[in-house]
């Protein structure tokens, strides 16, 4: 895919359409299914996640699309493929049925193994955020007029901002942060909106060590926080690797400013 400024537009139409869908079932309720114990599905995932399959599969035939609520035998192979999108149609369906308004719709682009094209929509905040790597980030108003946004300049972790997962969190990340001289972690919902605070500065670091979900949950994150000047890894120090059959994050993920990124890895080896 050769013009990712264009690509990123096709995605923000189709996530912007999907989040009004999202936004509307949040609004009308919903009933809760469970695909596994602690897994919660409602409607606006698997309804979220057919438009955004129909309409990335339109505009880019033949790219596959591994999203969440699809069936693995629809993006059989992806691992070879050149390019693949990655969508999770509600991130953070745990806050949509909390009703925390702490979740939202992704859609990432790998491109040879990386992130490179994220689009990420927070329904209930109605705030849009579009990044390319080497390009830059943006938030997106309205109109569709653009504001850059940027990773913040601290360069030390005294006194920086992290923040964790709400409902999955790391019983010793406390004393973790508390060791590194930062502030005591903010808990937030949703991997890409925690990703969204990193790439608009609002937060340091954000840090999710062990299982962080799945590539879906990684790859818009990962790409919006790189575009906005800032480091993407899991907790290991390691690129993501989209290429690859694997779709378990196993291994964590930290996303940060960049500056801080390398203290921060050493650091969680004393987890």
């Amino acid at each position: 895919m050769k013009d990712l400024l264009d690509a990123a537009e096709v995605a923000l139409d189709a996530a912007l359409e999907a989040s009004a869908l999202v936004r509307r079932v949040y609004k009308e309720g919903f009933d809760v299914e469970y695909k596994a114990a602690d897994d919660p599905v409602t409607r606006a995932d698997r309804q979220s996640n057919a438009l955004l399959c129909e309409r990335l599969g339109h505009a880019f035939p033949g790219v596959p699309i591994v999203a969440e609520e699809s069936p693995p035998s629809s993006y059989s192979g992806f691992e070879t493929a050149e390019a693949a999108w990655f969508v999770d149609p509600v991130d953070g369906t745990r806050e949509f049925v909390a009703g925390n308004g702490e979740f939202a719709v992704m859609i990432g682009l790998a491109q040879l193994g990386r992130a490179v094209l994220s689009v990420i929509v927070a329904p209930s905040w109605d705030r849009a955020f579009v990044g390319v790597v080497g390009s830059g980030a943006w938030e997106i108003a309205r109109d569709r007029s653009r504001r850059p946004v940027h990773v913040s300049d601290r360069t030390s972790l005294a006194g920086a901002s992290v923040v964790v997962s709400r409902s999955r969190q790391h019983p010793r990340v406390p004393t973790l942060l508390a060791s590194m001289g930062a502030g005591a972690p903010v808990v937030h919902g949703s991997s890409g909106l925690k990703a969204v605070l990193v790439a608009t500065g609002a937060h340091d670091v954000y840090l999710q060590p062990g299982i962080a979900g799945m590539r879906w949950d990684a790859c818009a994150s990962d790409a919006l926080v790189r575009a906005a000047g800032g480091e993407c890894t899991d907790q290991q120090g390691r690129h993501f690797e989209y290429a690859s059959g694997e779709l378990l994050n196993a291994s964590g993920l930290v996303a940060t400013n960049g500056l801080l990124h390398v203290a921060v890895v050493e650091a969680l080896r004393a987890l």
